[in-house]
């Protein structure tokens, strides 16, 4: 008799294939997908559900996605679909941000290397098919990670009619009486030759030259140092360019100075930095024959050292002990506090560098001299007159453009500015940090929620200490902001009424109309200045700063203004980008939102890491570590990717290697193998089981419950690590350790409809079926491609996550099933491990030979008995086992009993019966089985 073809062994065609292949599954699931229009079926599902916008963040659209990029989107479309998955209608817009200066370098790379100098209008058009060719291959990449979205219409900030939407949030800010042009300092890239905002600078260490430099004294009206007769101060500084600019030394009214005697010289210093200044300067014999408080200085001045110009003595509270002389150096053209000492004793701000960072004629010998020259230039010629005490390299922080990688200085210009100090204690309010556990509570809160909390540590830092914010640049590539100036006066014209005229222009024709267009052109027939009467005007050349257009973008679209389509509730519920966008678009946002809404434009903000190599290292090509995301998928699967996402501690850096994604592909076979495991047992039922399920099916089925609330709660908290995690170890420990490995024997060996087996089918079913929908927001294709070979109508990814309630979770967790199980399974490890050390003896390796003494007693004993000693034995993978009283221990010895030739176990009840003329063992179960 052929045993094997009456056992209801798995049917690989009834359930998905051990093996994969997802590099080719994905692709032909994701055309499925297309041809469906997956995501507005899934809109449409969810017509008329509470809604969870989260408003994305625009990547630049400068070169294809890298493995950062892929991370954040991956994690976008985990909260997506896991929202939609909790019932809510969670529409998700995709953008990209087109405008801004790394486009424009590339560009003009291209032109350079064709030796063509283009016009303004060729390098911006140039510019636009830049970034629409990168639209269409940052979008397909996306697409190959399995992020949904509406992708046939994402909005880009170089839209006509998005352009149109920027430039009315200019007009906006300017009837808010928020924008203001005025000379102010500003961070200047001479590489660039525009100016910078805050946000666009990031610091690196830096080798600058650190000067000691003598200012002798001039005026001393109250005669405070007539006694001596050769007194000078010094001042110290890393930027030997901006000595020329010297205007003062600015002294801290409170603090002590002291007069130092070094031979027949005298220096007035800082008291507290005596010593340490007679250390670097070489003072082997220095007395202080003199002390005084900072106020006496005022009125004073002292000599330039090299032009024969006062630098008078003022009062500054920002004067710190930490470091130099106590003395500082002000140059009110090339520093923020020095430029505001300057207006507030009155100083002149002069021009002393240009665009390009040379110094002007207004610096006299020193003009044409680029500024980096100048650590020779100038060093050389104070040390010509005399002045120059002491020179050295100095290590340490430095402003660099985040863009083009260059350092940038301090330079006086006029600009746009929008005025933060009226926003900023509004701002401060509107931020307040809720914790994550209350919003999740209240949903309503007054504030933000900061995931993680640190984010607000850094958002209110960055706000309460931020300055006015530039929002021009003087670059050709970026909406052109819309001011005209009087051609006579130069009044700027901040007239709703112009601004609109313009917004109707470029909704028309694009921002490049603007750099086009007469004035005469833009403006309503016979437009008269509102303040001068002038009819005849010239156009702004600066454009807007591409954190200005980002940072519009929730009005842009979640307002509705540029496509209804996009219409959603302002705010959005949640912005999720990395932990560097505190200081760039949480921040122009917040700024834009406030200043025309009065509130933050997001309820909740996620920040992330970045992605560096498995030795923490950034990745580089130089150091051959870079992963692709997209060859990543085609090598190892997008599923993968996403594994590895759901994986990784996210709020910190996170690791990425080749030899990480195989460790991650093994543990999603892992769970790929549990589906596949699940499907194939619960093959053939159609999800009714009548019968009153077995404890043992009954236990796993409450076990998935509480794995669903523990993910849902999970996924509701972002905590992606939490559901992969959980998932994980539910398949490994709750599954192929325990209840897969103990109904094996009845799937398998029971009457194809036997009650037991139906049970067993129906709590598999049961699992799957709550498995595949918490895992499907993270493995988007295994899920669609499980669902689709289950049968299930639609998509998978417009189901629900089915968690119990709080009362049935309640009552799963105090049940005394749970309890019965959770001994069983703690008694179950102790045999297991006390096998181990006995395995080998009488030559036993398998514990399906042996028999045990089990000795146990109390609850422990009283709870074992509620099981048979079949079930016990089936659980604890033993021939047999005897049930004692007494001080807990186990006892093992071989198995006396046939070993059934069906079923493959020892059991007392095994008889050898004769079946087609053969002795053949079987238990009496098979024997049933078998009719005999």
């Amino acid at each position: 008799m052929d045993l094997r073809s009456t056992l209801n062994l798995p049917d690989a065609d009834a359930t998905i294939p051990m093996k994969a292949n997802l590099p080719s599954l994905e692709p032909a699931i994701q055309q499925i997908w297309e041809d469906g229009g997956i995501y507005h079926q899934i809109q449409a599902a969810r017509q008329g559900a509470p809604s969870f916008v989260l408003h994305d963040g625009p990547p630049y659209t400068n070169s294809p996605i890298h493995i950062g990029t892929a991370l954040n989107k991956i994690l976008k479309d985990f909260v997506v679909k896991s929202r939609t998955m909790m019932g809510f209608r969670a529409p998700y817009v995709p953008g990209y941000d087109n405008h801004g200066l790394p486009i424009e370098q590339t560009v003009m790379k291209k032109f350079t290397e064709k030796k063509i100098v283009p016009s303004v209008l060729e390098l911006r058009k140039a510019c636009r098919e830049h970034a629409a060719e990168y639209i269409k291959v940052q979008t397909d990449q996306f697409k190959r990670l399995g992020v949904f979205g509406l992708w046939e219409k994402p909005y880009a900030t170089m839209d006509f009619r998005f352009e149109a939407e920027i430039v009315r949030t200019f007009r906006r800010l300017v009837e808010g009486g928020h924008v203001y042009k005025g000379l102010r300092p500003t961070l200047w890239s001479p590489t660039s030759r525009t100016a910078l905002a805050d946000t666009e600078i990031v610091y690196h260490d830096h080798v600058s030259k650190a000067i000691y430099v003598a200012f002798p004294l001039g005026e001393d009206p109250n005669r405070i140092f007539e006694k001596y007769d050769d007194l000078s101060t010094i001042i110290w500084t890393t930027t030997p360019w901006t000595i020329p600019s010297n205007l003062a030394c600015a002294f801290h009214p409170e603090l002590e100075y002291a007069v130092v005697r070094v031979g027949e010289q005298h220096y007035l210093v800082l008291d507290a930095l005596v010593g340490r200044l007679a250390e670097v300067l070489g003072w082997a014999n220095h007395e202080v024959v003199q002390r005084l408080d900072g106020i006496n200085m005022d009125g004073m001045s002292f000599r330039h050292p090299i032009f024969d110009r006062p630098s008078i003595a003022v009062m500054a509270e920002y004067v710190t002990t930490e470091d130099g002389t106590g003395v500082v150096h002000t140059a009110p053209s090339h520093g923020r506090d020095d430029f505001y000492t300057g207006l507030k004793y009155h100083l002149p701000i002069p021009n002393t560098v240009d665009e390009r960072g040379v110094l002007t004629e207004e610096t006299g010998e020193f003009a044409g001299t680029f500024y980096k020259n100048c650590d020779t230039v100038v060093v050389d010629r104070l040390r010509e007159v005399g002045a120059l005490l002491d020179v050295r390299d100095y290590q340490h922080s430095y402003p660099y453009a985040e863009r083009d990688g260059q350092p940038v200085i301090f330079r006086a210009t006029e600009q746009w500015f929008v005025a933060i100090e009226p926003l900023r204690g509004h701002m401060l309010g509107k931020i307040r940090n809720v914790p994550l556990e209350e919003f999740v509570a209240s949903q309503n809160p007054d504030g933000v929620s900061w995931v993680p909390e640190t984010g607000y540590n850094r958002i209110e830092a960055m706000v309460r200490n931020r300055p006015d914010w530039c929002i021009s640049r003087q670059r050709p590539w970026g909406v052109g902001i819309p001011v005209f100036y009087g051609a006579r006066t130069r009044t700027p014209v901040l007239d709703p009424v112009a601004i609109e005229a313009v917004a109707e222009l470029v909704e028309r024709e694009g921002s490049d109309a603007w750099f086009d267009k007469d004035p005469s052109e833009i403006l309503p027939e016979g437009y008269a200045h509102p303040e001068t009467g002038e009819t005849e005007f010239v156009k702004e050349t600066d454009v807007l700063d591409v954190w200005f257009d980002s940072g519009s973008t929730s009005l842009c679209v979640l307002e509705g203004n540029v496509y209804p389509e996009w219409q959603e509730q302002w705010p959005a519920d949640l912005y999720l980008e990395g932990s560097d966008q505190h200081r760039g678009w949480f921040n122009s946002s917040l700024i834009i939102g406030t200043a025309t809404r009065g509130a933050a434009p997001y309820k909740q903000v996620l920040t992330h890491g970045f992605v560096t190599d498995d030795k923490g290292r950034k990745m580089s090509k130089s150091l051959g570590n870079v992963v692709d995301p997209v060859k990543a998928s085609d090598q190892y699967g997008a599923d993968v990717l996403r594994y590895w996402v759901a994986s990784v501690d996210y709020n910190n850096d996170v690791p990425c290697s080749d030899v990480l994604l195989k460790q991650f592909g093994e543990n999603y076979r892992n769970v790929r193998n549990t589906l596949r495991f699940l499907m194939a047992n619960s093959a053939g039922m159609d999800g009714v089981f009548t019968g009153t399920p077995l404890p043992l099916d009954e236990w796993v089925m409450e076990q998935a419950d509480l794995l669903a609330a523990e993910c849902v709660g999970a996924y509701e908290r972002y905590d992606f690590g939490g559901v992969i995690n959980a998932v994980h170890n539910f398949c490994r420990e709750e599954l192929s350790k325990f209840y897969l490995d103990a109904i094996k024997d009845r799937m398998y060996c029971e009457a194809k409809d036997a009650e037991a087996r139906r049970s067993g089918q129906f709590a598999c079913d049961f699992v799957l079926r709550r498995l595949l929908t918490l895992v499907a927001p993270i493995l988007v294709h295994t899920a669609e491609e499980t669902w689709r070979k289950m049968g299930g109508e639609g998509t998978v990814h417009a189901q629900t996550f089915d968690a119990p309630s709080a009362e049935r979770l309640q009552e799963i967790e105090g049940s005394e099933l749970q309890r019965r199980f959770s001994t069983l399974r703690g008694v179950r490890d102790d045999v297991f491990a006390a096998f181990e050390q006995w395995k080998g003896t009488d030559d036993v390796k398998d514990s399906q030979d042996a028999c045990a003494v089990l000795t146990e007693e109390g609850e422990t004993l009283a709870t074992l008995q509620s099981f048979s000693l079949e079930e016990l034995a089936t659980a604890f993978k033993l021939s047999w086992l005897e049930l004692r009283e007494g001080t807990p221990s186990v006892t093992f010895r071989r198995s006396d009993f046939l070993k059934c030739e069906r079923s493959r176990l020892r059991r007392p009840d095994v008889e050898v019966v004769q079946v087609d003329g053969q002795d053949i063992p079987l238990t009496a179960r098979d024997r049933r089985v078998l009719g005999l």
